[in-house]
């Protein structure tokens, strides 16, 4: 040993540092504390929970974007996102105060940490009552999601809208509630009952 620390080569040197090294990672092991076991198995934590809760959102110009009314809320701590269970849901018109909004129900909700998207999963039932020369329209379907600021929604899954004495089905549905525009994507049928004379 002496005589290694006497040469002082870079082969010498190296040698030395390796042992050094070799001991302090095994001195640490041995006097570190033991890792934290994560016995926690499940979804994130909740941030907080609600019951019976009415939640307004409003867009930039503090319009109404969207009302939920559900009896059970839970906030995410990670993401900061809302779970709710069956919602009742208000989407009023982002551009005329004088068109009544649409409601509905779903079983389930989602909203993103700044309120821009809804999504409502399970069965998904909206109506809007007549109004001017627009007769009562509802929609039945599935997996919605929304974009309330800017009244626009969509799915994948079946729809079935009636709108007066007409019904529309297809597969896969986009509307912009504000400006009434509706596509129905694919395996469209309609009826149209005649009018009465």
């Amino acid at each position: 040993m002496f005589n290694l620390l006497k040469d002082t080569s870079a082969a010498g040197v190296a040698g030395i540092l390796a042992a050094v090294l070799g001991v302090s990672v095994l001195l640490y092991y041995w006097t570190a504390p033991e890792k934290k076991v994560q016995d926690f198995i499940g979804p994130p934590r909740s941030g907080y929970v609600l019951t019976h809760f009415d939640l307004d959102s409003y867009n930039e110009e503090g319009k109404p974007a969207f009302k939920l009314v559900a009896p059970h809320l839970e906030r995410r701590e990670g993401d900061e996102s809302l779970y709710i269970n069956a919602p009742d849901f208000v989407l009023p018109s982002t551009k005329e105060a004088n068109v009544p909004p649409w409601t509905g129900h779903s079983q389930y909700g989602w909203v993103n940490k700044d309120g821009s998207l809804l999504k409502l999963q399970g069965k998904v039932h909206m109506d809007r009552v007549a109004f001017q020369t627009n007769p009562p329209a509802s929609i039945d379907t599935s997996e919605v999601t929304a974009w309330p600021k800017e009244n626009r929604l969509e799915t994948a899954e079946a729809a079935r809208i009636v709108q007066g004495t007409s019904t529309m089905q297809g597969v896969g549905m986009r509307a912009n509630l504000d400006t009434k525009h509706l596509e129905l994507l694919d395996a469209v049928h309609t009826v149209y009952q005649p009018r009465k004379r």
